[in-house]
């Protein structure tokens, strides 16, 4: 109830007003039966703003932390999350993502929508980056078609590291369902799997135009990092000599 509250009355009709998303491809998502969205992953924010193009419920998975946190505090925090479409990671797996299996399994059983971001989390740099197989086995031990989504403007919106960016319109594309029925039976076969996440990101860099990377998004953004870190070492060190020198002069 708070979902659809939060949806049609609170928080929706306002980012509506604000940002006027556009969407395009609506109809590939069917009226009434499981499906995957598989998303790129921009911003902090997507997961408002694609929800928002369609009818129906969408839920995602989140961090148990998200629903466990003491206090009032995490009484509002864990209510949030639940209204806006999230559920908590379950964690009788022996890994988050085995949890994470489980209780998206879990949706798709009842016959609902799951959301999903195959690069495992967000771009650091508008990129996108090599997917995960987790989709590809979902799908495979579901049998719910999968949906390709690329939602574009969110990390204008919702910068990575910033809680607010600049106004921009959003744009939510939903591709064609993709029917991975041909590879009944082989969930574990890591080629097949590695082989229907590629074409599910293909697709996707397909609706979003970003620029595709073959690496994980989690190394890159450490790659990254490390890389920055090495030029303030540089720059600091170059900073330091020309003191030194100024000093000797």
């Amino acid at each position: 109830m708070l979902y659809w509250f939060l949806k049609w009355i609170a928080l929706g009709p306002v980012l509506r007003l604000i940002f006027r998303p556009q969407a395009s491809g609506v109809d590939n998502v069917p009226d009434e039966g499981p499906a995957i969205l598989a998303s790129n992953h921009l911003s902090y924010a997507d997961w408002l703003f694609m929800p928002l193009t369609l009818s129906r419920r969408v839920t995602f998975v989140a961090k148990a932390e998200y629903f466990t946190t003491p206090g009032v505090k995490g009484w509002f925090q864990k209510k949030f999350f639940s209204g806006a479409g999230q559920v908590p990671i379950d964690r009788g797996g022996a890994s988050a993502a085995e949890g994470a299996l489980k209780s998206a399994k879990g949706i798709l059983a009842k016959g609902e929508l799951f959301g999903i971001y195959p690069e495992g989390t967000r771009s650091h740099d508008g990129k996108l980056y090599r997917g995960k197989t987790g989709v590809a086995r979902l799908a495979l031990e579901t049998g719910a078609p999968v949906i390709p989504v690329a939602v574009v403007g969110t990390d204008v919106v919702a910068p990575p590291g910033k809680k607010f960016g600049s106004f921009t319109r959003p744009i939510v594309r939903f591709g064609k369902p993709l029917d991975f029925s041909r590879y009944e039976g082989m969930e574990n076969d890591r080629y097949i799997l590695r082989s229907i996440t590629d074409e599910i990101m293909y697709e996707v860099m397909r609706l979003s135009d970003q620029e595709y990377v073959d690496v994980y998004a989690g190394v890159a953004k450490d790659l990254s990092k490390k890389s920055d870190d090495e030029a303030k070492r540089a720059e600091r060190a170059e900073r330091e000599a020309a003191a030194e020198d100024k000093k000797a002069s």
